[in-house]
């Protein structure tokens, strides 16, 4: 059982490890220079105030008067809600089609597995990456938080942590879904990069506007880090909805994938 899960997480643990290595000493990094932030916070509020709301709201530029807020600016609602969305769209578009491209997929169902069964495991594959990167960062920054003496709330750390996974699984099921709608793995990661960025500045650029309720059909508008970060505000309804649309979008790809011909 599980056997294909098991191959590709295999083979996903040494891109797991490089991406983690990387993340982590970027955000030492970022982390390392806040003090220097820090003691010219008041200056820095004030220009954030004077930027548009569309910007502020989209890169949850709120405050740098703490350690939360700028976290929140310049690690999650950049590194983690938009490159990492891109990131797991990305490995998602190729899950299947890649195989399509090379002819490969042909010869696995040649195999006595279900194309429901072998969608399903490529997929669970992804918890590789999204399991990793959930456990091992929020540790790494509050150890670094320490380290400058500007400790940042472990509580509401990992409750960011835990609210990305519904937004990451949503992210990874719009992948999916192009995965199975085209023949060219290179395509559908193109693809869902575009759809994701896309969906991301919809969200953005509605804010405040006769258009906002536009922003509900990107995942950005159910996950917000500063909210849990600066706010400790938890927004577990729109965890659900993620939840509810990574289900559905699985659900889709499956139902496209069991009638299209490889």
């Amino acid at each position: 059982m599980l056997e294909t899960m098991r191959y590709e997480s295999r083979q996903r643990l040494k891109g797991t490890a490089a991406l983690t290595v990387l993340l982590a000493a970027f955000i030492g990094l970022i982390i390392y220079i806040y003090p220097s932030f820090a003691e010219s916070t008041a200056e820095i509020d004030a220009l954030l105030e004077s930027l548009p709301q569309a910007f502020r709201e989209g890169f949850g530029a709120e405050s740098y008067a703490s350690i939360e807020g700028f976290l929140s600016t310049e690690l999650y609602q950049f590194l983690w809600v938009l490159l990492l969305g891109l990131y797991f769209t990305y490995a998602a578009g190729g899950l299947l089609a890649n195989d399509v491209e090379s002819g490969r997929l042909y010869l696995v169902l040649a195999t006595p597995v279900s194309r429901t069964r072998l969608a399903v495991e490529k997929f669970l594959s992804l918890l590789v990456p999204l399991v990793t990167l959930n456990t091992v960062i929020p540790v790494f920054v509050f150890a670094a938080s320490m380290a400058i003496d500007y400790v940042i709330d472990p509580w509401y750390l990992l409750l960011v942590h835990l609210l990305s996974i519904p937004y990451l699984l949503a992210c990874s099921g719009i992948g999916l879904v192009l995965s199975v709608l085209f023949d060219r793995g290179d395509v559908a990661q193109r693809s869902g990069i575009a759809i994701v960025f896309l969906l991301f500045m919809l969200d953005t650029v509605t804010v405040d506007t006769d258009f906002e309720w536009l922003g509900t059909l990107s995942p950005t508008r159910y996950f917000d880090p500063t909210e849990i970060l600066l706010n400790e505000t938890l927004d577990l309804g729109g965890a659900i909805v993620l939840l509810i649309a990574a289900a559905v979008l699985v659900i889709a790809a499956l139902g496209v994938f069991q009638r299209r011909d490889v």
